[in-house]
């Protein structure tokens, strides 16, 4: 019989791909969420609507369940989380306090959360031509916003779930994941979506520039989603309890960025640079411990993912403009 596993804010980005992910693998899963995927039916055996700040709603999901994937929090790009840090500290904490306790209550086997690279100092991210990040930099701890806070406490907690209880917790420092069906205006979009709809904007309607914020210099590396939720997959199943970056490890600027999806939409643009926010200067994963630790590392290189993210993306806003 195949484990039972919990995909919390399975109605989002990330944990959409995760629940089809494991369904394809065998597993039988329930997705828990506030509500279901904006943009395809969920692959989940079971999708329950929850509010997991809520305690009670946390001992309903982990109810009968061996492995919690625990994705939900409340998120976005740099427009969302620039603007709502005590909306977001405060809602992610009670979700991630309540879910681990809950999943421990319930006698859940192992539990991961999904950290971020925003828990590293700012300090460590102040030029473009960033040394990448290793695991052990996160400390003295000194994030960027709030989000990359709550993210280190959350680590924390599996850390001292794990001593105190012997409770089997993993930890997955995500890299700026991208793909399909996830948002790509309103607000929440990160960088490759927002890029990708400007440019997909400016094709469809015959323009020729597009504005792009801050100096177009900032680096990031990227992660394609089906990248990352194998990696998640490949985590939880190993024996590794420490924190893990899960990630590319090949940065590019922003308009570098901006140049590769402009080719693969076949159009010649310029970059028309603005104020908004940017983030820290540079930010590039060292992916040596997730190499020796799972004996691999995403394999699906930018060029493709952007590919298929652009296509996908265009498609959206053709139907928006119709």
């Amino acid at each position: 019989m195949s484990a039972r596993v919990l995909v919390t804010g399975a109605g989002g980005f990330l944990g959409h791909h995760l629940a089809r992910f494991l369904v394809a693998q065998g597993y039988w899963v329930r997705g828990a969420d506030l509500r279901h995927p904006a943009f395809d039916p969920t692959s989940a055996h079971e999708f329950q609507v929850l509010d997991l700040r809520e305690a009670e709603a946390c001992l309903r999901a982990t109810e009968g369940i061996q492995d919690v994937y625990a994705l939900a929090a409340d998120m976005g790009g740099m427009g969302f989380l620039a603007v709502h840090h005590a909306d977001v500290l405060h809602g992610n904490a009670l979700v991630d306090l309540n879910t681990i306790e809950a999943a421990r209550r319930n006698g859940c086997q192992r539990y991961l959360i999904t950290s971020s690279a925003c828990v590293y100092p700012e300090s460590r991210q102040c030029v473009t031509d960033v040394a990448p990040l290793r695991e052990e930099d996160a400390y003295p701890a000194d994030p960027p916003d709030a989000y990359g806070w709550e993210k280190l406490l959350a680590e924390r907690l599996c850390l001292a779930y794990q001593q105190d209880y012997g409770f089997e917790t993993r930890i997955a420092r995500l890299h700026n994941v991208y793909g399909p069906l996830g948002a790509w205006q309103g607000g929440r979009e990160k960088a490759p979506a927002a890029l990708c709809r400007k440019i997909a904007l400016a094709k469809l309607e015959g323009r020729t520039e597009i504005e792009v914020w801050g100096d177009g210099r900032q680096t990031r590396s990227f992660c394609y989603v089906d990248d990352a939720v194998a990696g998640l997959h490949r985590l939880l199943r190993s024996d590794w309890r420490e924190p893990l970056n899960l990630g590319q490890d090949r940065a590019v600027s922003v308009d570098e960025l901006c140049r590769m999806i402009a080719s693969i939409a076949g159009v010649d643009l310029k970059l028309r640079h603005i104020a908004g926010p940017e983030g820290v200067r540079g930010r590039n994963s060292d992916n040596a411990r997730l190499r020796a630790v799972l004996g691999w590392e995403p394999p699906t290189p930018l060029e493709e993912g952007l590919r298929r993210t652009y296509a996908w993306i265009e498609q959206q806003v053709a139907r928006s403009l119709a």
